[in-house]
């Protein structure tokens, strides 16, 4: 049971809009143009480590711009971090509830003011968001996700069985016997703040490493965590190599679970490295990934072409198509096509890529040079392939950064590759079906892609919506209807996917908490028996 303050259910953290001649903008843009290279440590049990092995942190979109070095940590040092965190787990899972959510309370509020600005500047220069995709990602959903947490896992907490008039019964939610391995991406700044703190706040200490490209963002949001009075030890900020950080974390005999985000290959290679040693964990350890998508938009043919045209726009080129939740395949009626292709072209001529410090800039760069190479091969092949047409797009250039134009393909073949694979850019490939193969449309999706994250129906037909909830029952762990597959925020649409995307268990919802818990169950009784005998 909890004891202390009740927390209430938290708002939405409200998005700043950063307007010309605004206060905010103005703010902003003076944190993009500060020039500073930060030192990023690795931090463990509160002692800063610097490194001669050092990584460079560049801009996407600007690669003479130097933002960060990161020192990296030996494997010694990966170590230590283990055994800071073993040092301090049990006075952290001893504290009270409301002593761990003051913590990510404190730390959600320094995030919304003062530091709001600095965080949202180096997510935008550090993984070249560009605004519009920023604030509602390292501010609003990252505070979301602290506030959230806090309040679902009192929730957690308050779940109790029945006593009867002979015994009493309680559950103990003890945090995992050991620490958590928190692996985060560099697409979302929110979601290295989440899989480090949501083991946290049940009273489990972390091993967090973040992207080489989302470290800057991320440290900022550990030192929030510090000054908001974060014990040391608790979560060890390790930005390590990643084959070497992994390695040592499954050597450890005190894994007890894993929190992650990122590729479905890296997810199952980590589920593979625990099962072949899962004789030599203290306890078996959990294992929590959201991983890639191939997500789907479908159109009904009595949907609205505008809207449809619309939702691919945003759905598929915001942040670059570097979304797990990304629109990356449609599947348009005949009788919408004409309407849908008109529009796409027609925004698509406007909309600008290029530098994220320009406010009106829709695109900014892809992550890395890795990544434009192999989007560049891509469209290349696309081009020369007889089964598939450009309707818009296809150029890539590498100065000053690494752009890729947003790009529509329809290819003839639903079974293509381009509508199968996930290539994690702005890519959105298409197939135009007959009106009349709406159900064999239907058994289509559910069959293409292994994955099953997000999905979205733009239908107005009531009969034929209801059939497609149906038949793509399992195709998607979050499903939109008549909006776009991106955009889950926390409290409203909890967020996850199962097939290759994932366990589905829900970021920011009191499901993901529970999986950093190992319940307890405590009977007393009052009379115990003093006869062996039944019914004596």
């Amino acid at each position: 049971m909890i004891s202390g303050p009740q927390f209430p259910l938290p708002a939405n953290e409200p998005e700043v809009h950063f307007g010309r001649g605004t206060s905010a903008a103005s703010e902003l843009t003076k944190a993009l143009e500060q020039r500073d290279v930060v030192e990023i440590p690795t931090v463990i049990g509160g002692k800063r480590y610097f490194s001669n092995e050092v990584v460079e942190v560049r801009a996407p979109h600007d690669h003479q711009r130097l933002l960060a070095r990161i020192h990296r940590p030996s494997e010694a040092q990966i170590n230590e971090a283990i055994a800071s965190s073993k040092a301090v787990a049990r006075d952290w899972a001893n504290l009270t509830h409301a002593s761990r959510a003051t913590i990510l309370h404190r730390a959600a509020e320094i995030v919304a003011t003062r530091s709001r600005m600095k965080i949202n500047a180096a997510t935008m220069l550090g993984q070249s968001k560009t605004v519009e995709e920023a604030e509602p990602d390292s501010a609003c959903e990252l505070i979301d996700f602290l506030r959230f947490n806090a309040y679902n896992a009192q929730r957690v907490y308050a779940e109790q069985p029945i006593s009867v008039a002979s015994a009493v019964n309680r559950i103990d939610w003890r945090p995992l016997e050991g620490f958590v391995y928190a692996v985060s991406p560099f697409n979302f700044t929110a979601i290295g703040a989440n899989l480090s703190t949501a083991p946290a706040i049940m009273g489990n200490t972390v091993l967090w490493k973040p992207s080489e490209k989302s470290a800057l963002a991320n440290y900022i949001f550990f030192e929030a965590l510090e000054e908001a009075g974060l014990p040391p030890g608790v979560i060890n900020f390790v930005p390590g190599d990643a084959e070497l950080t992994t390695r040592v974390a499954l050597s450890s005999r005190d894994l007890a679970g894993i929190h992650f985000t990122g590729s479905s290959a890296v997810f199952q290679s980590l589920w593979k490295g625990v099962a072949s040693k899962v004789d030599s964990f203290r306890t078996i350890p959990r294992l929590v990934g959201e991983t890639g998508g191939k997500d789907f938009v479908l159109a009904h043919a009595s949907a609205n072409a505008s809207e449809v045209a619309i939702a691919l726009i945003r759905g598929a080129f915001g942040y670059q198509g570097q979304k797990c939740s990304a629109a990356s395949r449609a599947y348009i009626p005949k009788s919408l096509w004409g309407a849908v292709e008109q529009e796409l072209r027609d925004c698509l001529a406007q909309l600008k890529v290029g530098d994220v410090a320009d406010f009106s800039t829709f695109m900014g760069a892809v992550i890395s040079e890795a990544s434009h190479q192999k989007l560049s091969r891509v469209l290349s092949a696309a081009k020369e392939d007889p089964a598939v047409k450009v309707v818009s797009g296809g150029k890539t250039w590498s100065e000053p950064g690494y752009f890729v134009e947003p790009t529509v393909l329809q290819v003839s073949d639903p079974k293509h590759t381009l509508m199968t694979e996930e290539f994690f850019g702005p890519i959105l490939s298409l197939f135009v079906y007959e009106d009349n193969a709406w159900s064999e449309t239907l058994e289509l999706i559910d069959a293409t892609s292994p994955y099953a994250l997000t999905g979205s129906i733009f239908c107005t037909d009531r009969f034929a919506l209801h059939q497609a909830e149906a038949a793509l029952v399992n195709a998607a762990g979050n499903l939109y209807l008549n909006d776009k597959p991106t955009g889950a925020m926390i409290g409203q649409q909890p967020f996850g996917g199962g097939r290759a995307s994932g366990t589905n268990d829900k970021a920011g919802s009191y499901l993901n908490l529970l999986r950093w818990a190992s319940p307890r169950t405590v009977k007393e009784t009052y009379m115990p028996p003093r006869e062996w005998q039944f019914g004596a």
